[in-house]
Formats: structure tokens, sequence, C-alpha cells
């Protein structure tokens, strides 16, 4: 009988365990949203302001709807699943990575604080693309920017962690002359894409490490 007893017992302190254990079992969820904003900005020896906004208005809008065609979102998911994101960003092992194809509308990006999933995951971070911008002037010459932010949660809404940075390198080859090797251009900015991601994460790395412990 006390056999019987002790078997039940286990039994049901197995039962009781299981939500729990099944939950640290549970991989942890990386969600990627990418950039819904493409940015162009010339600026000539009048060094910004009205007048040269004016001037490269025309520069401005072609070298927008390029960036448009080398960076869509499918693009930008490809590129950063491309890399070893593990070790870039120090996910944990096993986790999981989720591409939303959809850009999340830029004015929400810092007013949202909660999950912008609906996943219930209790290991859950995020990683969303705010913004791509090609920028040129006169005197520092011609780069693509981005900027990405990392927000991880806990098994609530909350956010446990939040890091927001640009990455930025120089280009050679974009925007591409009359006569130059156009596609050699636009997947120089899809290189370039993944080497500001790298510096973001260099960065993004460093200061995960200067977190304090939850309480």
């Amino acid at each position: 009988m006390k056999t019987k007893i002790a078997l039940i017992a286990a039994g049901l302190s197995a039962t009781l365990a299981s939500p729990a254990a099944a939950q640290d079992a549970a991989p942890c969820e990386l969600h990627i949203w990418p950039a819904e904003r493409m940015t162009s900005v010339t600026t000539g020896l009048l060094g910004g302001g009205l007048l040269d906004a004016a001037l490269h208005s025309g520069t401005d809008a072609n070298n927008k709807a390029s960036l448009a065609t080398a960076l869509d979102s499918p693009s930008q998911l490809d590129a950063l699943k491309s890399l070893d994101l593990a070790t870039l960003i120090a996910l944990k092992p096993g986790t999981v990575v989720v591409t939303h194809d959809t850009a999340l509308e830029r004015k929400t990006m810092n007013k949202v604080k909660t999950r912008r999933s609906d996943s219930t995951a209790a290991c859950y971070s995020e990683l969303i693309v705010a913004d791509v911008l090609y920028q040129k002037a006169a005197i520092y010459g011609r780069s693509l920017k981005t900027l990405f932010m990392i927000r991880d949660f806990g098994a609530d809404q909350k956010i446990d962690f939040e890091y927001k940075a640009w990455g930025g390198n120089g280009l050679k080859l974009f925007p591409p002359k009359e006569g130059e090797d156009a596609i050699a251009a636009l997947d120089e900015l899809n290189g370039v894409f993944k080497l500001n991601f790298e510096e973001y994460a260099n960065n993004a790395r460093s200061a995960m490490s200067r977190r304090k412990p939850a309480k």
C-alpha cells in the first residue's frame, strides 16, 4: 500500500512539475522585422538646408528607389539570416529565428513597449531594422547607415533589455553612374548592410555584458 501511495505521489509531483519543465525546455525565439523607411540624403558644398535638399531632390528620389529595390523586406531578412546571429548577438543555444515579412510602422517603433508578435514564449527577443539611410556628403563621401534595435523580454510583456544604435560603412559603387555596373552597386548595398549589422552587434554585445542581473 505504501509503495502504491509513493508511486501516486511521485506521479502527481511529476505532473505538477511538467508545465515548468516544459517551459524551460521550450526553445527561445528571436523575431525579426525589416525596415519600412528608406532615406537618401545628399549634401553639397552648401552643407544641407532647404536649398541643398531642393537641388538634390531628384538624385535622392532615384537613390531611394534603388535602396528599396536592393534592400526590400525579403533582402533584408535574407541578409540577416545569412549571418551567424547566435554568435553576433549572443543568442541562447537552440534559439528559433522567426521572420516577419511586413515591416513595422516606423512611427510606432518607440511607442509600443509590448511584444510586437503574438508569441507567448517565455524566452523571447526582437530584432527590428528601423531605418536604412544612404548619405552622400561633399567632404565625407558616400555611406550606408542602418538603425537597428534589439529588445529582450522576460516571460511577460516587460522589456528587460533594449539597445538601439546605428551601424554605418562607406560605399564605393553605389549609386552607379551611367555606364557602370548597376548590379554590382546594388550587391554592394547588401554587403554593407551586413557589415552595418555586425558593427551594431559588436556594440550590442558590449551593452549586454554590462546588463545588471534581474532581481
